[in-house]
């Protein structure tokens, strides 16, 4: 099965074709420039490097969030757009538990970490099975004191990964002491190969529902909320 797998959530910018248990190409970048100029001519780029013709694609997977608002929403604007237009079927899988996957072979959990500001965090908690990791804590935007406030209670070492894990790091293992472990730099940008592999074998979406997950209001719509509360 040939795919497509697309990741603009973050600042990494990260596309791969796959057939089977092949990576045909992949292209990641992690430099701060606009996903909406860069994204789809990295996509027509790849796919002519692997002389893969659209038509031939069979699944297009996505990182559906949490995120960049604005990253989250293009790359999930792209992968519809091409699954409507080619009729092939979409996959959304969650970006934190992308980057988890870079961990696969972590025996412990896995803690994927996105800066939301004013001490919040997107994140979650995962743990290997196999050749993926499974979700233990659900995907949350929480203030990341009261995350490593539960995390204390956990029974195994715990691995933070991330770009944006240097960030927190001296809180993390204030509160955690030598229960935090530290992934390496080269793990913390995702990868659109593993997205393609996890992608392989996940339910496909429906097309017309399909949205991304932003796990908390944009600060826009926040702010209408409360004037309206008001």
């Amino acid at each position: 099965m040939k795919i497509l797998a697309i990741d603009t959530s973050n600042q990494t910018l990260s596309i791969a074709v796959t057939n089977g248990t092949t990576v045909l190409g992949e292209l990641t970048t992690n430099i701060k420039k606009n996903h909406s100029t860069r994204a789809m001519p990295a996509i027509d780029e790849l796919m002519k490097k692997v002389n893969v013709k659209p038509k031939e694609l069979e699944r297009i997977v996505v990182a559906s969030g949490p995120g960049s608002y604005t990253g989250v929403r293009i790359g999930v604007t792209i992968a519809k757009t091409l699954a409507w237009t080619l009729q092939i079927p979409l996959v959304g899988v969650s970006s934190l538990q992308l980057i988890a996957q870079n961990a696969s072979l972590f025996d412990g959990y896995i803690c994927p970490i996105f800066d939301a500001r004013r001490g919040l965090v997107y994140t979650g908690l995962y743990k290997a099975e196999q050749e993926f990791v499974s979700s233990v804590v659900e995907d949350c935007n929480i203030l990341l004191k009261d995350w490593l406030d539960m995390l204390k209670e956990k029974d195994k070492p715990i691995l933070f990964i991330g770009n944006d894990v240097a960030i927190h790091k001296e809180l993390i293992i204030e509160q955690l002491e030598d229960k935090a472990i530290f992934a390496p730099f080269t793990l913390h940008n995702p990868r659109a190969s593993e997205l393609a592999l996890i992608g392989a074998s996940s339910e496909p979406v429906d097309l017309h529902t399909f949205a991304p997950s932003y796990l908390r209001l944009v600060e826009a719509e926040a702010n209408w909320l409360a004037s309206q509360k008001k």
